[in-house]
């Protein structure tokens, strides 16, 4: 075997296992689901597992991700990665042995900070190890894992709860399965944590931190002895340009103004989840049954949108290379804001009896196939690309305090999201928040076009902010 093959394939493997942090974060995201009878039970509660708990989790996502891009610059990229490892298995065990609220939600906050630290340590990390010409396809493995993570999630709970004959049975050991559904995440975070352990430190933070000596060992080992020198002296000189010591101030231009791509970073956030991804996907099982379809039919379908999702994910990998993130980002833009606005237009004309929304068969077809196309668009753009983004499109010196802001800013928005929906609902109806999620999806094509930049074909040591 080459070198250049030596090479790819540790390149390959130690991205796969950062990427492993993608996938717990959408396992921990997902395995709540399955749970909520469960909880409710156990702890004689109507509130566990909806409104504050989930708002909670989300709030140490966000207090994650804000920290975890500071303490990376301090501590580096790899450490991190590996508190969250330890964090994510600590959460799923304490999560299914609680047995109250208050522990229940104190175990999921360390879970969220886990989740918010490996959302955007993983493609961080990524982005610093991988040769341009594929970095954008690396990077986007994240979203293929957090998919699967979902998927994962879903497909476990729904297994150990047919086993047992329901989450609030007993399955094993005499403990109920939705315990269980917790304990099973503890299989995937051991992996994550031991094989972090076969990983090397980012060198662009061995470069920072002046151990140059490693840095250049580990580009050795990336990229081969003569590529190694090339890019330890890119890194340094790119390095040089900007102050020794990293701080938000770091953030500011020499006129005391933020930096127009923090801005963008702070866009490319919040636009993510403003066009409401996550309440289409909590709502899709709903919108099935309202269509229809059995609640076991709308679990196959659940699990065929995952398939479809994943697909996108792929298409885009394969592509974002080649046409470059933002003509990926416009193209899902327009696509979300047209499948949006016609799922909007169905729910308008929709009736509600008993509550329920009652969609006519071609009505509830087209929203079906329209809800299904959105999710595609967004797992074909702002899903991968965002992430993508955020882990390169920093300057080396300021990229783990622009990932702490955007970080912060992503998940902000996400707890906005979760927390108004039913507001929304109230007020203005299904339709009414679905044409919300529709004007910010074409707003972000005036984003798109006016801030983003294209970062394809671009070295790190070039990024400028």
């Amino acid at each position: 075997m080459s070198s250049s093959n030596t090479n790819m394939t540790f390149i390959i493997g130690i991205s796969l296992v950062a990427t492993l942090g993608g996938f717990l974060f959408g396992f921990d995201s997902g395995v709540i689901n399955g749970t909520v009878d469960g909880l409710q039970t156990a702890f004689k509660s109507n509130s566990i597992g909806t409104g504050f708990n989930v708002a909670s989790m989300l709030l140490g996502c966000a207090v994650g991700a804000f920290f975890a891009g500071r303490l990376a610059d301090v501590y580096g990229r790899r450490s991190l990665l590996l508190v969250s490892a330890i964090l994510f298995l600590v959460s799923a065990w304490g999560s299914g042995i609680s047995t109250g609220s208050l522990e229940f939600v104190f175990y999921r906050i360390l879970g969220g900070l886990a989740v918010g630290a490996a959302s955007v340590m993983a493609p961080a990390y990524i982005s610093e190890i991988a040769p341009t010409e594929i970095r954008g396809r690396l990077s986007s493995i994240q979203q293929v894992a957090i998919i699967s993570g979902l998927s994962a999630a879903f497909f476990s709970n729904y297994l150990l709860a047919n086993f047992a004959g329901g989450s609030t049975e007993i399955f094993w050991a005499g403990y109920e399965a939705w315990r269980w559904m917790f304990w099973i995440e503890t299989i995937p975070a051991a992996l994550f944590l031991v094989t972090l352990l076969f990983i090397p430190e980012s060198p662009r933070y061995l470069v920072l931190k002046g151990k140059n000596a490693a840095a250049l060992q580990v580009l050795t080992k990336l990229q081969g002895d003569d590529q190694a020198k090339v890019l330890q002296a890119d890194i340094q000189r790119s390095l040089e340009a900007e102050p020794k010591k990293t701080s938000l101030s770091d953030l500011k231009d020499g006129a005391g103004k933020v930096r127009t791509i923090v801005w963008v970073g702070i866009g490319l956030a919040t636009f993510q989840q403003l066009v409401g991804i996550n309440v289409v996907f909590y709502y899709g099982a709903v919108l099935w049954q309202s269509v229809g379809f059995s609640e076991d039919d709308a679990l196959q379908i659940n699990i065929l949108s995952g398939l479809l999702s994943i697909a996108a994910v792929v298409f885009a990998l394969c592509l974002i290379d080649k046409i470059g993130r933002k003509p990926l980002l416009l193209i899902g833009s327009v696509g979300m804001a047209i499948t949006l606005v016609i799922v909007t237009l169905a729910f308008a004309g929709a009736e509600v009896a008993d509550g329920k929304l009652v969609l006519n068969d071609s009505t509830g077809k087209i929203a079906l196939i329209s809800a299904n196309a959105y999710v595609m668009f967004f797992n074909f753009s702002w899903g991968p690309v965002m992430w993508v983004m955020l882990g390169e499109m920093f300057p080396n010196q300021i990229r783990g305090s622009g990932l702490a802001i955007a970080g912060l800013f992503q998940w902000l928005s996400n707890f906005l999201i979760t927390m108004s929906f039913p507001i929304m609902l109230a007020g203005i109806g299904l339709a009414g928040a679905y044409g919300v999620y529709a004007f910010f999806a074409a707003l972000s094509v005036i984003f798109v076009i006016k801030m983003v930049q294209e970062t394809r074909g671009v070295s790190l040591e070039n990024m400028r902010g």
